[in-house]
């Protein structure tokens, strides 16, 4: 049933777009496609009376594309499903004594709650491995106050709480929220958009759907702003080269051309948008790239490693890649992870506009303004009064207890006005939940550990954009940190700790006692829902019914087991 429902694409408007747009790509250089692409487009032509008719006025028009297919083949069957995860084991549980420190670089992506979200809406459970926790937590604002004025750019919130997961355990949650910027204060972007404009991408939730996500994001920026536009299929060209804001009809005419058709040389892609941002760069500004794909990189330059080492090179001259996802039944989520990460960059992933909006308007300064580099999470936990403790998440951003003091080790960046959130599982000195047995000999606390002193000792290192060296801020936390019921803790950590527990669920729910299931996720997300402006966490609490039906109509799905 899987299959047959992710690998629904082709219905009403998508054939539609079919019709107008889906072909194979132009023959010519890269130089003469750009020439075509960026012309203004023509008068509309008549309606042509037959598919050959309509294939010559694509041609005409100098689209990225050549023909309609015949009407014959809008008949073809679903594609399989394709998506790609990167395969990845939760977090384990460690027990203080042995491995009291704890170290990971933040993440302030989102695009695993998105795409979650289009798998529920479909009617079916995600694969556990498109379930990043991390990413769920954090996207949400959890109105975390603004750091105070001429102090660092962080303010970070710790607090513990009892755990509704399993009885005996506490969640200990740390939130960093990193300062705003008034708009007249925003430095100016060069931003060059890579578009995909591969046959995978004809589909309305691809192309159609990053063109006007596209336009949404124009309206937001500055006239000074400029931008560029490249486009990759079976080879790469460039559309626009860098134009101010200003000049927005020029921009939507150029993004109105783009049709999808054609292989996927998604490298050479790369190379010619960090050319273009290379031309506009400015000192003093934001230069970035953003990639706009659904992943399917099947032409040139294919390997991960490869594209990951070029796209880090770029980062050190100060050019970083963002990246948003599109569509189903190809998309490669394992792949964009990579990248992004490479490119000091968020990674979203965009199935609706109402998402579009949200990523790419309301969420635009925390995914377009750096104001930190390489921030660092290290966490050292008091083995007198935790015994054991397990990070929720963050498994693709785990780092050596080392890497922590080094500053050439690369890390995940922070926007304007964004908040990261963490929140680890832990077990008291002396509670029955513990997880792992205590050896019989010399598993004991550390000599001189005092448990009327604190419980943890929290590290963030972060660099100013542009600078070479990190900046150490602490926050030990004590009693002062505690709240004496999980009602009594703050609201944002009611919330971020039902998203967590559904992220688990999702999962498979193995770290989750009897007692916690859909119904208590709800109730405990309802309670903590608070102000929601444009109804996201009501979305999330609807999420958790569909999320409880899918499972029910999975295990009715099941074969029954031989007798």
């Amino acid at each position: 049933m899987r299959n047959t429902t992710i690998g629904f694409l082709l219905a009403g408007a998508a054939a539609a777009a079919l019709l107008t747009g889906c072909a194979s790509e132009t023959g010519g250089s890269s130089d003469e496609v750009a020439t075509e692409i960026a012309a203004p487009p023509p008068a509309p032509p008549p309606p042509p009376a037959t598919a050959q008719a309509e294939q010559r006025v694509a041609m005409s028009a100098g689209d990225y594309a050549a023909a309609a297919p015949p009407p014959a083949m809008m008949m073809a069957p679903e594609p399989e499903f394709r998506d790609q995860y990167e395969d990845v084991d939760p977090n384990p549980v460690k027990l203080t004594s042995e491995e009291p420190v704890s170290t990971f670089s933040i993440d302030v992506d989102t695009a695993s709650y998105a795409n979650v979200r289009r798998f529920l809406k479909s009617g079916v459970l995600p694969p556990k491995d498109a379930v990043r926790i991390e990413e769920m937590v954090n996207y949400f604002d959890y109105t975390y106050p603004q750091p105070e004025d001429g102090a660092d750019p962080f303010a970070t919130y710790v607090t513990l709480a009892p755990s509704p997961f399993a009885e005996g355990r506490q969640l200990m949650q740390i939130g960093i929220k990193g300062r705003d910027i008034d708009r007249d204060a925003r430095p100016p972007v060069n931003l060059t958009l890579l578009v995909d404009v591969s046959g995978s991408m004809h589909s309305d939730d691809k192309l159609p759907l990053a063109k006007q996500a596209l336009k949404l994001m124009l309206d937001q920026m500055d006239p000074a702003d400029t931008i560029s536009i490249a486009v990759y299929a079976g080879a790469a060209g460039e559309v626009l080269a860098p134009t101010p804001v200003s000049e927005k009809r020029k921009i939507y005419a150029a993004l109105e051309n783009l049709r999808a058709g054609g292989s996927t040389a998604g490298g050479e892609g790369l190379r010619l948008a960090y050319s273009l941002a290379e031309q506009g760069l400015k000192e003093d500004a934001v230069n970035r790239v953003m990639l706009l794909t659904d992943g399917d990189f099947n032409v040139g330059i294919t390997d991960s490693e490869q594209l990951e080492d070029f796209i880090s090179r770029k980062r050190e001259s100060g050019i970083y890649l963002s990246v948003l996802g599109f569509g189903r039944g190809n998309y490669n989520d394992a792949l964009m992870q990579k990248l992004a990460q490479s490119g000091n960059g968020t990674a979203a992933y965009v199935d609706t506009l109402s998402e579009a909006r949200k990523v790419l308007a309301d969420d635009l300064g925390g995914n377009l303004f750096p104001i930190a580099d390489d921030v660092k999470i290290q966490v050292e936990f008091n083995p007198a009064r935790i015994a054991e403790y397990r990070l929720i998440g963050y498994e693709t951003r785990m780092l050596d207890r080392a890497d922590f003091n080094n500053d050439k080790v690369d890390a995940g960046d922070i926007g304007a006005g964004a908040s990261v959130t963490a929140i680890y599982d832990i077990t008291p000195v002396g509670s029955d939940a513990a997880q792992i047995d205590p050896l019989r000999y010399g598993d004991r606390p550390a000599a001189g550990g005092d448990p009327s002193s604190e419980y943890a000792f929290v590290k963030l290192r972060y660099k100013p954009p542009g600078e070479p060296e990190s900046i150490l801020l602490t926050h030990a936390v004590t009693d002062a940190d505690k709240a004496d019921s999980l009602a009594a803790a703050p609201q944002w950590v009611r919330f971020a700790t039902a998203v967590a527990g559904f992220g688990e669920m999702l999962r498979g729910g193995e770290n989750l006692g009897a007692g916690f299931g859909w119904k208590e996720i709800r109730d405990l997300a309802a309670g903590a829902k608070g102000e929601d402006e444009f109804g996201y966490r009501a979305e999330f609490i609807e999420l958790t019914r569909l999320a409880e039906t899918a499972e029910a109509q999975a295990a009715l799905n099941r074969p029954a087991p031989e007798q």
